[in-house]
C-alpha cells in the first residue's frame, strides 16, 4: 500500500498491541526443543497446550491454576505442559526491530500519544518489562492479565478508552490478529491489521501519520 489512504481523519493516538507486532513470541520456540519431532509438536501445541487455553491465563487465570488444570486433563504430559511456563522466556524471540524502530520514530518526531493494549498474563509481562526497554515507553498500557478481561471482548477496548481519555475516532489500533482489529473497528478506532513492517509503515505513510 503507498500514496494518500482515503481517510480524512486526523489521528493523535496510535495503540499497539504488543505479539506479533513489536515483541516475537512464538511457542514453537521452546518446543522444537522439547519435541524435535514437528508432528508431535504440533499436536502438543493444537491439542493439549493450546492457544486458546494460554488466554485464559491472558484472562486472569493463574499459570498455576492453568498448568494444573492441564495435568490433570494429560498426566502423561505434566513435563511438557509445566514447561510452558516454567521455561516461558524461551518462547520470546526478540524484539521485532523494524517495528521497535517505527515505534521510535513516532514516539520522536510526531505528537502522538502512544498506548499499548495487549493479551498478556499479568505473571509474565513483568519478564518482558525487564527483557524490552521500549516497553516503558508507552504513555499508557493496558494489559489483559491484569485487566481480567482480553480482546476480542468489547469491554476491553471501551477501558482503554476511558481510562486514558481516548477518542477512538482519532485514533489508530494496530494487531496482527485481525480478531482483535474488528472490535477496535466497531468501536471507532482506525485498525490496522499487521502483517508486516514495511505494510505498517506504508499505512502509517499513506495516514499522513509518518513522513514517506
Amino acid at each position: 500500500m503507498s500514496g494518500k489512504i482515503n481517510d480524512m481523519r486526523t489521528f493523535d493516538v496510535l495503540v499497539f498491541d504488543l505479539g506479533g507486532v513489536l515483541v516475537d513470541w512464538n511457542p514453537e520456540y521452546l518446543y522444537k526443543d522439547i519435541f524435535p519431532n514437528e508432528d508431535e509438536r504440533r499436536w502438543f501445541l493444537s491439542t493439549i497446550c493450546t492457544l486458546d487455553w494460554n488466554e485464559e491465563q491472558d484472562a486472569g487465570r493463574s499459570l498455576q491454576e492453568g498448568m494444573d488444570h492441564l495435568v490433570k486433563k494429560f498426566p502423561a504430559h505434566e513435563a511438557a505442559i509445566r514447561a510452558y511456563y516454567d521455561r516461558w522466556k524461551e518462547m520470546l524471540g526478540g524484539p521485532i526491530h523494524e517495528t521497535v524502530e517505527i515505534f521510535r520514530e513516532l514516539k520522536q518526531q510526531t505528537s502522538l500519544r502512544l498506548y499499548a493494549l495487549t493479551n498478556w498474563s499479568a505473571e509474565t509481562f513483568p519478564v518482558a518489562l525487564e527483557l524490552y526497554e521500549f516497553l516503558h515507553w508507552f504513555d499508557g498500557r493496558l494489559v489483559s492479565g491484569e485487566e481480567k478481561i482480553r480482546k476480542p471482548s468489547p469491554e476491553i477496548y471501551q477501558r482503554l478508552a476511558e481510562r486514558f481519555g481516548i477518542e477512538p475516532s482519532t485514533a489508530i489500533y494496530v494487531d496482527d490478529n485481525l480478531r482483535n482489529v474488528v472490535p477496535a473497528r466497531d468501536l471507532g478506532f482506525y485498525g490496522i491489521h499487521f502483517r508486516s513492517p514495511k505494510e505498517f509503515r506504508e499505512e502509517l505513510v499513506g495516514l499522513g501519520v509518518l513522513k514517506a
